[in-house]
């Protein structure tokens, strides 16, 4: 990964009075964070990037987790957004490289900062979202991925995105809707597609709508069905694998319908100085249910 690197000597996060595990600097307030000590003082061995495979392997896993396509589309929207000589762009729950974001780390005219509430070989130091360690005005860009719904306030955290922005920064966030819990305990909020446009209120909007549709929504909810009734998580997944093409219907489904049953939603945006107002948010509803 390009981008800044921190070493005991040389952390740009001032990290000297923080923990370290192996060369990944905590940069965690304990006493005021769901995360625990214990649950980072191993460090986790990731590729950098995915292994590539070939034959049945590719394909089956192309069927259980397809490419995420629209992460992919805004991702290359952003990138293009970006002004500047070599913008620093912030991966916030980036342990693991994205589905869909891997052009990121393959751009070479970016940096990239990464963090997650555990240590790996894709991230520069451990922290919470909720008190995000940089500066002000620090960074020019943030990916942040499936991670809203694992933090116990979203709005806090949204807000230190937008103290990290700089001026005009640009944020991607995708969230879910319609998912079962997954992370156990760690999984706490879930957004309509105007809610998640409530939370980015103080962003102005580029795009948003429907990453997955209700063809995906089912497929988790027959997954989660078949593993509940057989206590098997391992069943649940092969009837997901059997009914993979029940997510074809996303492409059935028009638009108003899509955001009204979405599996996850997302929102590309602006820092701003304003906010939307409550009567905007109302008049911003996309779906099908309008009452008069």
């Amino acid at each position: 990964m390009s981008g800044l690197s921190c070493t005991r000597d040389s952390c740009p996060y001032h990290a000297t009075a923080f923990p370290w595990v192996r060369r990944w600097p905590i940069l965690v307030d304990f006493e005021r964070s769901v995360i625990s000590r214990t649950g980072v003082t191993q460090a986790v061995d990731i590729p950098p990037v995915s292994p590539a495979m070939g034959g049945w392997a590719t394909w089956l896993r192309g069927l259980i987790r397809p490419r995420n396509r629209v992460a992919q589309h805004n991702i290359t929207r952003m990138c293009g957004l970006l002004d500047g000589h070599s913008p620093l762009v912030l991966v916030i729950g980036g342990g693991t490289v994205g589905n869909g974001v891997e052009g990121l780390y393959r751009d070479r005219s970016l940096r990239l900062l990464a963090f997650d509430i555990f240590a790996s070989d894709h991230t520069q130091f451990v922290a919470d979202t909720h008190q995000i360690p940089l500066a002000d005005c620090s960074v020019d860009a943030i990916v942040v991925q499936a991670v809203l719904e694992h933090v116990l306030d979203p709005w806090q955290a949204v807000n230190e995105m937008h103290r990290v922005l700089s001026p005009n920064g640009l944020v991607y966030a995708e969230t879910p809707f319609l998912q079962q819990v997954h992370a156990g305990a760690y999984d706490f909020t879930r957004f309509t597609e105007s809610g998640h446009r409530w939370l980015f209120r103080r962003f102005t909007e580029v795009d948003r709508g429907v990453v997955a549709g209700p063809g995906t929504q089912l497929l988790w909810t027959v997954d989660h069905l078949v593993r509940s009734v057989f206590r098997r998580a391992w069943l649940g997944r092969v009837f997901r694998l059997l009914l993979w093409w029940l997510r074809l219907l996303d492409a059935a489904v028009p638009d108003p319908f899509a955001v009204d049953t979405a599996s996850a939603v997302f929102f590309l945006g602006r820092k701003s100085d304003h906010a939307i107002s409550p009567r905007e948010a109302v008049a911003g509803y996309r779906g099908a249910q309008w009452v008069s």
